[in-house]
């Protein structure tokens, strides 16, 4: 008997277990009222297949009247979780049996599960076999993979996509509906195969759609429209080449909306188009479909040691893990409770100093007296006999006096910084080096009444930028 017919037998085995009414010891609530569907499996299983599961079945433990376990999954239809579950046991799915918008759903559901294998599947079975669907349903496909960090093979295709036939795709997207993140990843290719002109046209199309209520006549414009306008395009300016436009493109196109430009930008493109001998500078000249740069008669180039420039686009951020209060976690109303999670820098470049954790939404587990900021990183120092932290590494409990974890070592930084009354905090992180790992850490406190209560946050640079993997606080309420 061959390897393979072995791990048919094993996989047909446990998808007995499944089936089976017996030995089961936890349940699963999927799905939101009034379509809910509640399934029976095994903590044991669950907690070697999925990261994320596991991290919920941590803090879940059988009550003394031997009454089960039981998590819920509100984010998953039933159906799609029925799938996932028969793969979680018996590893192998046969997706010829589903439509291809199932497929998407599955890989949603995989990402939230933190089931990578499947991930790496899927997108793959999509791209080979489902191209005239994606082409078909492109604005989907596109907003899903960039929603998601975890969906990087997608988001290639998808650039590759839009660099070969850039006219289609930006037809068919939902420009309203694309964040900056992404126009930004479109425009900044130099494979784009969109004359200048078209990018400009297509990023005030965007500027516009985020804001409905701008007439696309700028004539129309008061100085509250224009930098409403400004505002929203200043990530995108940097990536337009204002310099290849003709002097009739310019006029045409970029003059009634100079408010929207940087001051010395306008100036210099100015100069430029009145006076045809002026040089625009070099960085300016790269012609993007092409690929090369516009010929230059009479020019000596001297040359320079490359420097690696600072571009938001490189900085990343992975979430690891929830250090402490992990999903589902119960407490009682108005508890006040250091969050800490777990990420790593694996982006291409060193995180800013400026680098800080935002609000980003949900519900808002803080209030201006109480929220502070702390950091766990690998560099030693000092802290307050106040705090309370567990170590970012083993969760080991790190007590007042101590610099380092007595469990495994680790060095331990701590510092707080007192919010100021902004609407939304901003906390600093720092600097993290390519490949380091770091915990982030912020005091909240649970809101007053009883119920399911999520707050996100996201790594920001100075001038905003977000970057990495969203992560967020998820508790439940419940009266003592």
């Amino acid at each position: 008997m061959d390897d393979n017919k072995l791990l048919q037998k094993l996989s047909q085995n446990l998808l007995e277990i499944l089936d089976d009414d017996e030995y089961y010891d936890i349940k699963i609530e999927v799905g939101n009222d009034p379509y809910v569907k509640v399934f029976r499996a095994h903590m044991v299983i669950l907690n070697y297949r999925s990261t994320y599961l596991r991290r919920i079945l941590s803090s879940s433990k059988k009550n003394d009247d031997e009454t089960l376990v039981q998590i819920r999954l509100p984010n998953i239809l039933p159906e799609i979780f029925q799938i996932i579950l028969r793969y979680i046991y018996g590893g192998k799915i046969s997706l010829e049996d589903y439509d291809t918008l199932d497929i998407v759903k599955i890989l949603i559901a995989a990402s939230e599960l933190n089931l990578h294998e499947l991930i790496t599947y899927l997108q793959s079975f999509l791209i080979k076999n489902k191209v005239n669907w994606m082409g078909q349903n492109f604005n989907l496909v596109y907003q899903t993979s960039f929603e998601n960090d975890s969906f990087s093979v997608l988001q290639k295709y998808c650039t590759d996509l839009v660099s070969k036939d850039p006219d289609k795709i930006f037809k068919s997207l939902d420009l309203s509906s694309v964040p900056e993140n992404l126009l930004i990843s479109l425009i900044q290719n130099d494979n784009l195969q969109m004359s200048e002109i078209q990018v400009w046209k297509n990023v005030l199309k965007w500027g516009l759609a985020q804001n409905p209520e701008l007439s696309s006549n700028p004539s129309n414009y008061s100085k509250d429209d224009f930098n409403t306008l400004k505002n929203t395009l200043q990530q995108c300016i940097p990536f337009i080449r204002f310099y290849n436009f003709t002097s009739k493109e310019f006029s045409d196109n970029v003059l009634p909306y100079k408010e929207v430009l940087p001051e010395e930008l306008f100036m210099d493109l100015l100069k430029t188009f009145l006076d045809p001998d002026r040089k625009p500078p070099l960085s300016d000249r790269q012609n993007r479909k092409e690929g090369k740069k516009t010929e230059v008669k009479e020019e000596i180039v001297v040359k320079k040691s490359p420097v690696k420039a600072y571009n938001a686009s490189m900085l990343n951020a992975r979430f690891i893990e929830d250090v402490n209060v992990p999903d589902g976690t119960i407490l009682s109303p108005q508890t006040k409770f250091l969050k800490i999670w777990k990420m790593s820098n694996n982006g291409s470049i060193t995180w800013p100093e400026s680098t800080a954790l935002h609000f980003a939404g949900g519900e808002r587990m803080f209030n201006n007296d109480l929220i502070k900021s702390s950091l766990a990183t690998s560099r030693s120092n000092s802290f307050s006999d106040e705090e309370e932290l567990h170590c970012p590494r083993c969760t080991f409990y790190i007590l007042p006096n101590r610099t380092s974890c007595e469990m495994c070592g680790t060095n331990i930084t701590r510092r707080e910084h007192e919010n100021r009354s902004d609407e939304k905090p901003k906390i600093h992180i720092g600097p993290v080096e390519v490949g380091k790992d770091v915990g982030i850490a912020v005091d909240l406190q649970a809101p007053s009444k009883p119920g399911k209560y999520v707050s996100y946050w996201r790594l920001t640079d100075s001038e905003g930028n977000q970057f990495g993997h969203k992560i967020w606080c998820d508790i439940t309420v419940e009266d003592d």
